[in-house]
């Protein structure tokens, strides 16, 4: 028996060895890679291996490790890992062009594991990608697809540099390939399609259970239901209306404010009307001293009659313009015609807007008479009754939630302002619940008629193609 001295000079005496020897550094670096690959924790540690310490074995500037999608190679993964980044940026643009590569090498045919490795250089690829090499990569490259016990392709590792790969470094790199995919094949899963023929290649008992389950739960009945954004409104609201063209000069009210009839709601700008006043005023005086002087005269004069008809009448026209304007100048004070709350969105909204006769400034409502406005999307759209049952859930309220009847449907499509193409549906709430606020929003539920579980899911791909095959 040799002594644990003994035991540590040999073990010394060979690491010292191996330091001399280029061939047997080379296989211990390969030997400690597979093992670090193999000792990986999860699918990141194992790309930051292959694509930094991979170094110690090959000298190159840039690294990158692709994954092939799980669901095959026509839909290649992301890009996994990248040299000199602690996790790689999908939204780069270098890290974009290396996923359009790995995407390209993924739809070619792949060798047998161990003949595939090799070198690769910008015009093997599409022009281009190939166009974009050399802002990316060094001239020479070398391609490693890592291969899973099964020979299924798992991902791809590119090494680049400024010099030529030479056969031993390949060989050394198809060794390295090996180790990397077996370890990549513990994170992969059972995702290859050979792995899910052999599930499917069950006892023919256990195969017919499995469909007739399926059968079952695609038959199940469900309730057709639709969501769609919804607002609560008033139930019959009073719209108030500019009297006249004008200025908003001040708001009396704010928002949701209840207001009592004759209250004063907002007020015009004064200053033409009290101008156009004071003109008429002016003229009416005027007219008036003219008849006067008329009157007079017509007294000693037969001829001077008529005149004094004439300023007669002009001055009934002055003292109708006179009213007028004093009309308007009691018009620029906007009261409430009756009780409600004052909806509208924001004072700053309408300060100093211009206004023209009937323009709607805000809306009087009954806080206790409301319904829901819904708008439901083209695409939505589904056979529904007249009296559907319709659930308001409200935006930010977890457990809240209204019930009511479907009152009417817009039997015409109408843009919202959100620009979708929508129907606009009116519901009533059902009685023995408090009622929400005004202009509360959320989602409601459209309830309509039961049909299988498969054709709830089949319903909208079904109409797509339906309108992209025309049948």
């Amino acid at each position: 028996m040799k002594s644990d001295a003994e035991v540590n000079q040999a073990a010394n005496s060979s690491r010292a060895a191996a330091a001399q020897d280029p061939a047997l550094r080379e296989l211990a670096t390969l030997l400690q890679l597979g093992r670090r690959a193999r000792e990986a924790d999860n699918i990141e540690v194992l790309g930051f291996v292959a694509v930094n310490e991979s170094r110690q074995l090959f000298q190159y500037r840039q690294a990158a490790l692709g994954r092939v999608s799980a669901v095959g190679q026509w839909l290649p993964g992301a890009v996994m890992a990248v040299s000199g980044l602690p996790q790689p940026d999908p939204q780069a643009p270098y890290v974009q062009w290396l996923a359009q590569v790995f995407a390209y090498l993924a739809k070619q045919d792949i060798p047998e594991p161990g003949a595939a490795v090799r070198a690769l250089n910008a015009r093997e690829l599409p022009e281009l990608l190939a166009r974009d090499w050399a802002a990316w990569l060094p001239e020479y490259a070398l391609l490693l697809p890592l291969h899973g016990p099964d020979r299924h392709c798992l991902g791809n590792l590119l090494l680049a540099r400024e010099q030529p790969w030479d056969a031993h470094e390949m060989l050394l790199a198809a060794e390295l390939a090996h180790a990397y995919g077996h370890a990549l094949a513990r994170f992969a899963g059972s995702d290859s399609w050979q792995h899910k023929l052999r599930l499917w290649a069950l006892p023919a008992k256990s195969r017919w259970k499995i469909a007739l389950a399926a059968l079952a739960v695609c038959l199940l009945p469900v309730r057709l239901s639709v969501l769609a954004p919804a607002e609560v409104v008033p139930l019959e609201p009073f719209p108030v209306r500019a009297p006249l063209d004008g200025v908003v000069d001040n708001f009396h009210v704010r928002p949701s404010q209840q207001v009592k009839a004759g209250d004063p709601l907002f007020d015009l700008d004064t200053t033409v009307l009290r101008s156009r006043l004071g003109v008429a005023r002016k003229a009416y005086d005027v007219a008036s001293e003219e008849y006067r002087q008329a009157a007079q005269l017509a007294l000693n004069d037969e001829k001077s009659k008529l005149d004094m008809t004439l300023k007669k009448g002009s001055l009934e026209q002055k003292a109708v313009e006179l009213d007028y304007s004093k009309e308007l100048l009691a018009r620029v004070q906007i009261k409430a015609p009756r009780d409600g709350v004052a909806v509208f969105a924001d004072v700053n909204d309408w300060q100093g807007r211009a206004l023209s006769v009937g323009e709607r400034v805000l809306t009087l409502a009954d806080p206790a008479k409301v319904e829901l406005a819904v708008s439901l999307p083209v695409a939505e759209a589904f056979d529904f009754q007249p009296d559907a049952a319709v659930t308001l859930y409200p935006n930010g309220a977890l457990f809240a939630s209204y019930d009511g009847t479907l009152s009417s449907a817009a039997y015409r499509a109408e843009p919202t302002p959100d620009g979708v193409l929508a129907y606009r549906l009116k519901v009533r709430f059902d009685r023995g619940q408090a009622l929400p606020r005004l202009g509360l929003m959320g989602t409601a539920k459209v309830r309509g008629g039961w049909a299988p579980l498969i054709y709830i899911v089949l319903r909208r791909p079904l109409a797509a193609a339906r309108q992209w095959l025309g049948w």
